[in-house]
């Protein structure tokens, strides 16, 4: 009968050493996941920062050119005035009102008359 109870226990004994070693390649495996899982952690964190700097950089750049253009209009201290910004246009569109009569007058007087 000490035969057959030594079977039976070096049954269980292998059975264990199998499921020893299938837990260890469980346990090798979700530390090969968790140590890619960090790695892209890692690397997405950094993705975020170079972004958050970006954005960083461009709110900057956003704030010096509202400044200018506020200085530009007169919005602010020693800006141009409002009123020398409207003549400008009244100017610009005078401009381009008589190019463009002087075009018309050129490109009309040149046509033969029949």
């Amino acid at each position: 009968m000490s035969t057959s109870r030594d079977r039976v226990e070096d049954t269980y004994e292998r059975q264990n050493d199998q499921r020893l070693d299938d837990l260890h390649t469980k346990i090798r495996t979700l530390r090969g996941v968790t140590t890619d899982i960090h790695d892209d952690v890692e690397r997405q964190n950094l993705i975020l920062d170079d972004t958050g700097n970006t954005f960083t950089s461009f709110a900057n750049t956003l704030t010096q050119s509202s400044r200018r253009a506020a200085h530009a209009f007169g919005l602010t201290a020693g800006g141009v005035k409002s009123w020398r910004v409207a003549i400008y246009v009244v100017a610009a569109f005078l401009a381009l009102w008589i190019t463009g009569k002087i075009w018309w007058w050129w490109s009309a007087s040149g046509e033969p008359t029949a």
